[in-house]
């Protein structure tokens, strides 16, 4: 059998062309990444809208009011990076233990859902500068109250599923027994319907609850370490880390955390809260 060696030859090289291409493109996943990145700066621009994760009952961060409208602290926040970055506003709602998927899922280009910094949560998220400062607290009815950890042992305490609060529980205090709820209405009408001793969650909502159901306490003002709250975005996405970071940095500037902890926070906390306590008004 003769071969046609010059066909053969021809052959090789086209082969080895294509495949030299397809390395090429192998080579290069970072510019076909940044086009398909959904929720980078430009992606957001081009679309036109800002999709922000908040609560949907977690006054006064963020909720529905009787009129249908979304209000609260982080809402406001939402409201303003948007229209600094010439976008519309899209709010998705979403509970404690469903904001990391949300954005894994592409559902939402940032979480602004009273969602505090944890090393668990940096492991999968990437958070910008904090606006918030906050701890975990303890409430319970005032005949019944809870003023110190110790109390809690051998008792059941109600968390919500995804939080500081449950972890903190988790790990700092096994001897706790703790019932656990997908939302924050859930929790609370669990905690009226006396289905546990006391309820753990983030401190400044928790003075904020009891203001509106004066029976209640929180006889734990904070517990484990003080923590911060912040935007989130999906893991590796720097265009948007960036520019929130220096959103955030020139919202300080203009005084907005103190402004909107004025018009959101404060008609709802008790005497006993102070701005200082919650806002962040430089880099920590």
């Amino acid at each position: 059998m003769k071969f046609n060696w010059k066909k053969i030859i021809t052959a090789a090289v086209a082969a080895m062309s294509v495949a030299a291409v397809v390395a090429t493109a192998a080579v290069r996943p970072s510019t076909a990444n940044a086009d398909s990145n959904t929720s980078s700066v430009s992606a957001i621009k081009k679309r036109g809208t800002l999709r922000v994760a908040v609560f949907g009952d977690l006054p006064p961060y963020g909720w529905v009011n009787k009129n249908g409208k979304r209000v609260g602290y982080d809402v406001a926040l939402a409201r303003q990076m948007a229209k600094d970055m010439g976008v519309k506003v899209k709010f998705v709602q979403v509970n404690a233990n469903n904001r990391v998927d949300t954005l894994n899922s592409n559902k939402a280009d940032i979480v602004l859902a009273n969602f505090t910094q944890t090393p668990e949560r940096k492991q999968v998220v990437d958070f910008a500068k904090p606006y918030m400062k906050v701890s975990v607290g303890v409430v319970s009815p005032k005949k019944k109250a809870i003023t110190n950890v110790n109390q809690l042992k051998g008792k059941k305490v109600i968390v919500t599923k995804g939080t500081t609060a449950e972890n903190y529980f988790t790990s700092k205090q096994k001897g706790v027994s703790l019932l656990k709820f997908d939302s924050k209405t859930q929790q609370f009408n669990a905690l009226k319907n006396n289905r546990a001793a006391a309820l753990a969650d983030d401190n400044s909502y928790l003075y904020a609850w009891v203001k509106n159901n004066p029976k209640y306490t929180v006889g734990i003002k904070s517990i484990g370490p003080k923590q911060y709250i912040a935007p989130g975005v999906k893991k590796g996405n720097k265009s948007l880390l960036n520019w929130t970071n220096k959103e955030i940095t020139k919202l300080n500037k203009q005084d907005f955390f103190t402004k909107d902890y004025n018009s959101e926070l404060k008609p709802y906390f008790g005497s006993e809260v102070k701005p200082s306590d919650i806002v962040i008004t430089s880099d920590k």
